[in-house]
């Protein structure tokens, strides 16, 4: 189907959709919204040093309890979830400490977030508005939120340490490291989602962590079309180069949208054709069948093992 004829059979009013997220298990109300009991103590802040270590001596007791099982890449994630669930409460229960509702649904949900998760981001991870989250230090979470960038005072980690343990959840899962020998890394997440992370000593009171989020449903050329960033007839000339197999280079400073209009461009390539990507980190969202996504690897400890683009491009 021609771009003209896609264009003329979408539907008028149609907004780009999105996956609605489920609320994380154990969250509490916003503040104003729910209501407790008169004798309920207040919900202490995150950064309470007596609330900080019963959270740690029962992060320490699932691991001990669960162990392995963390890691069984045959559970599935409700089972894996019910589990730790489970052991959570369990151990909440050995601590026997007084908790009010809110200040054990909060404990649950911070320990599930840092077991399962990425700890207190985890929540803006699944703020569909949230586009952007830029970790400056343990206490220095910015949010970028509909396009503005804002300070979040309600998210925060525990220390320095809790950073870098995110970090190397994050950077390991694809088998990237990130140490004093190698302080910067460009990592993903599993939706696809941009990562960059620079430790000490390059990081003056960090570490430092920015996500930039991916939308679940990619930019469509309809989508830029109705945004004003391309007319009709630009876009059927950006289909006709793709078709017509001519070279194309995509360039553009930091967050311009380099990425979507390669996803853009990329629809427009035929389903019996053959597909193969290089990147640094895998960003593109390609929806046809015949796909081949290649990444590059840094070298390991001992300095071996790098694969460059050029490598890649190479073997293209």
């Amino acid at each position: 189907m021609s771009l003209s004829e896609r264009l003329n059979n979408q539907q008028a009013g149609s907004v780009v959709g999105g996956t609605a997220l489920l609320p994380p298990v154990g969250q509490t109300a916003p503040a104003g919204g729910s209501t407790q009991a008169a004798n309920s103590a207040p919900t202490p802040p995150r950064h309470d040093p007596a609330a900080a270590e019963l959270r740690h001596r029962v992060h320490q007791l699932l691991i001990d309890e669960l162990g392995p099982i963390l890691f069984d890449n045959r559970l599935s994630e409700d089972d894996l979830r019910r589990r730790v669930n489970e052991q959570l409460q369990a151990a909440v229960a050995l601590e026997r400490v007084p908790l009010s509702a809110a200040d054990k649904a909060r404990l649950i949900q911070d320990v599930t977030d840092d077991i399962l998760g990425y700890g207190p981001i985890d929540c803006l991870l699944r703020e569909e508005a949230v586009t952007e989250i830029m970790v400056n230090g343990p206490d220095r979470v910015f949010v970028e939120r509909n396009g503005k960038l804002t300070k979040d005072p309600n998210v925060r980690f525990l220390d320095e340490d809790h950073v870098r343990r995110v970090i190397d959840k994050i950077v390991s899962a694809i088998g990237r490291r990130i140490d004093e020998s190698t302080p910067m890394v460009d990592a993903r997440l599993p939706d696809g989602s941009r990562v960059n992370a620079v430790i000490a000593p390059l990081a003056i009171g960090g570490p430092f962590l920015t996500i930039r989020k991916f939308s679940a449903d990619p930019l469509q050329i309809e989508d830029l079309i109705r945004f004003g960033s391309v007319n009709v007839h630009a876009a059927e000339f950006l289909q006709a180069c793709i078709l017509g197999r001519l070279n194309g280079v995509v360039s553009g400073g930091t967050g311009s949208g380099k990425t979507t209009m390669l996803n853009v461009l990329s629809s427009f390539i035929p389903d019996d054709e053959r597909i193969v990507t290089v990147e640094d980190a895998k960003e593109l969202q390609l929806h046809q069948e015949h796909v081949l996504s290649m990444e590059s690897r840094p070298s390991n400890v001992e300095g071996r093992g790098e694969v460059t683009i050029r490598d890649l491009v190479k073997n293209c």
